[in-house]
């Protein structure tokens, strides 16, 4: 279906934010941005770009007028936002979010928010482990999952628009329920993200207590880790602190997993390791095939220089 909307506020203007403002100017689906940050220097940075029409640091103004708004702000500031924007939303506006938790986002949120808005909670599957406006582009979204998770009750029509929205921006678009959200991007994104900085918190600490040369000559797969180590850490601790029972559950399982290998080595079961391994390269080749990632050497990165 074709959408516009009149006046888009995004609250919160780092990557995700400002992925979406230039993808929406590209489609041509927006008459209007409203820009907010909390920082006068984001939202600075955020007019020299030239990312929206109107730019301020207050929510209740980038809101007013708005048919769509979107909270593009770290879990753990979901309430603080929806408090603030709470009275001042335009009857009949759609208010969403780009969190990647949605049981906890519902929660902080939609107590505050007026029935006389269309409450419609999403998940753009979509990033890289840069942060800020100047990180964004429009194309960030293209082929890329987007989630929504409406609760019972909503206007079927305002989730159809936020889904015609995003499928402007380039999506797919698949609703679920909240809890299954969390609980299959526990496995697909947070434990992995986990693991990530973790290993590479250890590697740091054996450099340091050892003076090896573990930075020196790090291989491609560490490498891949320290990427998605350097992800914005505010995000990632208001993900895990909102979405722990999923993550608990999934680590629990992967460190059953994690045994069975580890009794693999010490008994020299070869068996065990490359059924593993031929299995997990068959995932690799699915993951390409859908579309999700490059099947071009070193992940399609130029190689350095």
């Amino acid at each position: 279906m074709p959408v516009r909307f009149e006046r888009l506020a995004l609250i919160g203007i780092g990557l995700i934010g400002s992925s979406i403002a230039r993808a929406a100017r590209q489609a041509g689906i927006v008459g209007s941005i409203a820009v907010q940050s909390r920082r006068p220097e984001t939202v600075a940075t955020a007019e020299r770009l030239g990312l929206g029409d109107d730019y301020t640091t207050d929510i209740a103004e980038a809101v007013a007028g708005a048919d769509l708004v979107v909270a593009c702000v770290p879990v753990g500031a979901c309430e603080a936002v929806a408090k603030a924007m709470a009275p001042h939303l335009a009857d009949g506006a759609i208010v969403s979010d780009v969190g990647s938790v949605k049981a906890a986002v519902i929660r902080q949120m939609e107590p505050h928010l007026p029935d006389r808005v269309h409450f419609v909670p999403a998940h753009p599957v979509a990033g890289t482990e840069h942060s800020g406006p100047e990180a964004g582009f429009a194309e960030l979204f293209r082929n890329r999952w987007c989630i929504l998770t409406p609760l019972p009750g909503t206007d079927p029509d305002a989730t159809a628009r936020l889904r015609a929205f995003w499928e402007a921006l380039g999506s797919n678009v698949e609703a679920m329920p909240a809890e299954h959200h969390d609980m299959v991007l526990a496995i697909t994104s947070h434990v992995p993200h986990l693991i990530a900085y973790n290993i590479v918190g250890t590697a740091a600490h054996l450099e340091e207590v050892t003076q090896s040369e573990v930075m020196k000559f790090a291989a491609g797969g560490f490498r891949d880790f320290t990427r998605i180590a350097a992800s914005d850490p505010t995000m990632w601790r208001d993900v895990f602190l909102n979405n722990r029972e999923a993550v608990l559950e999934m680590l629990a399982r992967f460190n059953e997993d994690l045994t069975t290998l580890q009794r693999a080595i010490r008994w020299g079961d070869g068996d065990t390791l490359l059924e593993l391994f031929t299995r997990t390269r068959a995932i690799r080749r699915g993951i390409i095939e859908a579309g999700q990632e490059v099947a071009a050497p070193d992940f399609g990165r130029q190689a350095m220089r």
